[in-house]
């Protein structure tokens, strides 16, 4: 007897689980949304933390999400796993011509290019985080020749943009709402093209930002530790002192770095 794949053994559980258990047999794709969202951001910390369990855990519980999929569109015989997989075998073969003698090899986002009937930038998901959002718009408007040739351009305008934001901050009346608006416009245009820098130059602008939030929740910690091995009261120990702390755990670290520690 053939052994059954994972995605058949998955099947199988969900089908039980709907067949005998109340709660699964309630559920639909609108109740278990949230859910989907909330493992695929798991799934997503477990990668950056790069342990092997974790992400081993969080893939299968991807996989029990995309069995439900399946098992909610047998049950309404819309579609089934092999015409999912069909679906996915052409569009691999439509972006890889190169790989089945269909063509010439084209840019990724060329390719995906044509496959859009609608604007250059629509399709995009709603609900991807900002500046996932931002990346992708500016990646797709790259796609019809709407770029700066090299990073020089992005840099320039970061300067310009930053330069934006320092003449707002020399306005009076911070707590008038329309100089308020006119700041967070002029440091979302200075976010956006920092990300349109850290994508012409290679850089997936989340993934360094998740990397500088980490690093200063490091820094932070080892603040905390230093101070209270040193009896310091962080809460009054003032701006000076504090600084000093960061700069010593900043050394530290660099030392560490280059020893190989």
């Amino acid at each position: 007897m053939q052994e059954k794949s994972p995605l058949a053994r998955a099947l199988d559980v969900v089908r039980d689980l709907r067949r005998r258990c109340p709660w699964d047999r309630a559920q639909t794709r609108e109740t278990l949304r949230p859910y989907l969202v909330e493992e695929v951001f798991e799934l997503d910390h477990a990668l950056s933390e790069g342990k092997p369990d974790a992400i081993r855990e969080e893939v299968a519980d991807l996989l029990l999400h995309l069995a439900w999929q399946f098992v909610l569109a047998e049950e309404r015989r819309e579609f089934t796993p092999e015409d999912v997989a069909a679906d996915l075998e052409q569009k691999m073969r439509r972006r890889h011509p190169q790989l089945y003698d269909l063509g010439p090899p084209e840019r990724w986002e060329n390719l995906k290019r044509k496959e859009r009937t609608r604007g250059v930038l629509d399709g995009l998901p709603p609900g991807l985080p900002d500046i996932l959002l931002a990346y992708r718009l500016q990646e797709r408007a790259a796609t019809v020749g709407f770029d700066w040739p090299n990073a020089a351009g992005p840099l320039a305008k970061v300067r310009e943009e930053l330069g934006e934001v320092e003449r707002q901050l020399t306005e009076d009346a911070a707590d008038d709402p329309d100089v308020h608006s006119a700041r967070a416009e002029e440091i979302g245009d200075l976010l956006f093209a920092v990300i349109n820098l850290a994508r012409k130059v290679g850089v997936q602008p989340g993934l360094a930002l998740d990397r500088a939030n980490r690093k200063f929740r490091d820094r932070i910690a080892a603040i905390e530790r230093l101070a209270l091995e040193r009896r310091i009261d962080i809460q009054s120990a003032g701006l000076a002192a504090l600084d000093s702390l960061w700069e010593e755990v900043k050394a530290h670290g660099r030392s560490s770095a280059e020893t190989g520690a």
